[in-house]
């Protein structure tokens, strides 16, 4: 039978946590990166910096977790809607998990800006944390959703120009060539293409550079994505 006790003990620490990471957020929200500090979570949270110690030993333990949480999230919106669209229409697949990914980052543009835009001073990531196994699986998918598209997709490079394993980082080599043996070099290009493109314009409406020129952004995202599609001969 459980400890009653231990189990209350832990849904409070829980939700302390929680509060933690989400003032966290604020405090970036209106100050920067820079603004992210233990004490001055305590203070906002009416608790002493001994306390808050007890739940993360250093700004940097905070930061780790808050990645590993906020990229964690967003991987989940994208994979749902990804998965809801068949496999065998790879091109709605990807405009699902791109039309996620924005809808995720405007619920959560604070958490957007941490993982894709502004660094944090002084801040060291571990090798593997929770944020490094979040990016894993989001390049994983990427590559999934790129491997499936490939045996039909139209791919055009000026004349000359491939990509070669020597082109990219060991680590995504390694990986790709483990998890996803058919595809080539140019195929790892394309993830990044359209990684790329889907993060380019939705960086500028995060960052409030589109809202001065129209009123719905989203529009032009869905056409750069439709676009890129069928560029590549998945759409008619």
């Amino acid at each position: 039978m459980s400890d009653p006790t231990t189990s209350r003990r832990d849904r409070l620490r829980a939700q302390t946590s929680a509060e933690i990471k989400a003032i966290a957020l604020q405090l970036m929200a209106d100050g920067g990166p820079s603004a992210i500090s233990l004490r001055a979570i305590a203070r906002e949270m009416g608790m002493t910096a001994s306390a808050i110690y007890s739940y993360f030993a250093t700004r940097d333990d905070l930061i780790t977790a808050l990645i590993g949480d906020v990229y964690t999230s967003a991987v989940d919106a994208a994979e749902a809607a990804r998965d809801a669209v068949p496999e065998s229409d790879p091109g709605a697949r990807i405009m699902a998990w791109a039309q996620a990914m924005r809808t995720w980052a405007l619920a959560n543009p604070e958490g957007f800006r941490l993982i894709y835009g502004d660094p944090v001073p002084g801040y060291r990531a571990p090798d593997d944390g929770p944020g490094q196994q979040a990016e894993l699986r989001a390049c994983s998918a990427l590559l999934g959703l790129v491997d499936a598209a490939w045996p039909t997709a139209r791919v055009q490079r000026p004349e000359g120009r491939s990509y070669d394993w020597a082109d990219f980082h060991p680590d995504l080599v390694a990986h790709a060539r483990e998890d996803f043996p058919d595809l080539p070099p140019a195929g790892v290009a394309m993830t990044l293409s359209v990684w790329g493109r889907m993060h380019g314009l939705l960086t500028l409406e995060i960052y409030g550079h589109l809202r001065t020129f129209m009123h719905d952004p989203g529009t032009v995202y869905r056409d750069e994505m439709y676009d890129f599609t069928v560029s590549l001969g998945l759409r008619s």
